[in-house]
């Protein structure tokens, strides 16, 4: 069996929510051990219904969880004993709790210098917004998504899934396996840290550069590409919709030959990019008429054959039975609750994806993790008695 890249590092993973635990589990997918501490009520994401234990699944596959309150002495201790003993710390606390809780990242630090500290904040650490809270919708809404997303004459509208946290996640998973490789070389650890806001505008670049280049700012266009045409335009058909992009002229060219329609090609509307922008009600019409008496896949086949960029419009309900999807193997199950989940996003050394566990119950590895520090049953139910630590009580990883 190939052994995973992260195969002998352990984690601690003080995060709620989405974006320092899917840092996490980016962590765990590669082979980390993750200890996930919690407050002795647990994860937020806990406590908020259905959609908060989905969060808790996604993103906590695999870890062990150990409930301690980090307010009391006892508590700090043992999260300082386990940090001692790891490589990497996260969280997502607001910006100065973290220092308040006594595990800043100088603290933290300065008692462990191999430890690689890895934060995400709402707003970043340096400026005037810094100690404000920040959940994903509002970097959505501050820095540009909600702005340049939904029709053109509608409301802003927010990106369908917490887009934010997930690109926050990905960047602190990223600096923190950088600083990983730069330990193995030189014995430090290192100060990682993210924000929502700068995931979201460093995953707008583009936007951003042709914002500066043309002075033009970005502005809500519905579907389709402001600047190109076609490009990811809706078109219905008999039993929903697909997208088409085809913009470079040979593409163009060899979608007007599967839709019937050559003479397209050279027609003055439609004759180069910049005509087809100007005129693209016109171009989505003849799109519309071409494919709108076939079914999507009907649409897709004739399309796909040419080279031509296109996608079937589908719900969850579909995507599930995608036959491609299946065949990635991206899909685990979870083996306590008897449902699957996407595991991560990629292959080391083709190595499969198999079976996982859902997420730990609150607390449910408290007495493992402390035997392994090398506390005595007496002294941890000494710490039980006295509200140091918790113990499960709740199955699902919820509670009630």
């Amino acid at each position: 069996m190939t052994q995973l890249p992260l195969t002998g590092i352990r984690v601690v993973d003080l995060g709620q929510y989405i974006a320092a635990p899917g840092a996490g589990q980016q962590l765990a997918d590669l082979g980390a051990e993750v200890i996930k501490v919690e407050s002795l009520t647990g994860d937020q994401a806990r406590s908020v219904g259905s959609f908060g234990e989905a969060m808790l699944h996604a993103n906590n596959r695999g870890k062990r969880s150990i409930a301690v309150d980090l307010r009391r002495p006892d508590g700090f201790q043992i999260v300082d004993e386990l940090c001692a003993e790891s490589d990497v710390l996260l969280h997502n606390f607001r910006h100065g709790s973290a220092d308040r809780l006594g595990i800043g990242p100088e603290q933290a630090r300065s008692r462990h210098p191999h430890l690689v500290y890895g934060f995400v904040t709402g707003f970043g650490t340096r400026g005037p917004s810094a100690g404000r809270a920040g959940l994903d919708i509002a970097a959505q809404a501050e820095f540009g998504v909600m702005h340049t997303t939904g029709d053109a004459d509608g409301e802003p509208q927010r990106v369908g899934f917490t887009i934010a946290d997930v690109l926050a996640a990905n960047a602190l998973a990223t600096g923190v396996l950088a600083a990983l490789v730069r330990r193995g070389r030189t014995g430090d650890g290192a100060l990682v840290e993210t924000s929502l806001m700068e995931a979201v505008v460093a995953a707008q670049a583009a936007q951003w550069t042709n914002y500066r280049l043309t002075g033009e700012a970005p502005r809500r266009t519905g579907n389709g590409q402001p600047a190109v045409a076609p490009a990811a335009d809706l078109v219905r058909t008999v039993d929903g919709a697909v997208v088409v992009s085809a913009y470079t002229e040979t593409k163009w060219a060899a979608l007007c030959s599967a839709i019937g329609r050559p003479e397209l090609a050279a027609d003055p509307r439609f004759a180069d990019n910049r005509s087809r922008v100007a005129h693209r009600a016109e171009l989505k019409e003849v799109l519309s008429s071409a494919l709108g008496h076939l079914t999507r896949a009907e649409a897709i086949a004739l399309l796909a054959s040419r080279g031509i960029v296109c996608g079937s419009v589908r719900s969850f309900d579909e995507l599930v039975k995608d036959p491609d999807l299946s065949a990635s193997g991206l899909v685990v199950e979870l083996e306590e609750l008897g449902i699957d989940a996407p595991a991560a996003p990629f292959r080391v050394d083709a190595a499969a994806r198999g079976r996982t566990s859902a997420a730990p119950r609150l607390g449910q590895h408290t007495r493992d993790v402390l035997r392994e520090l090398g506390r005595g049953d007496d002294e941890i139910d000494r710490l039980a008695d006295d509200g140091v630590i918790g113990e499960p009580q709740h199955p699902r990883g919820m509670e009630t």
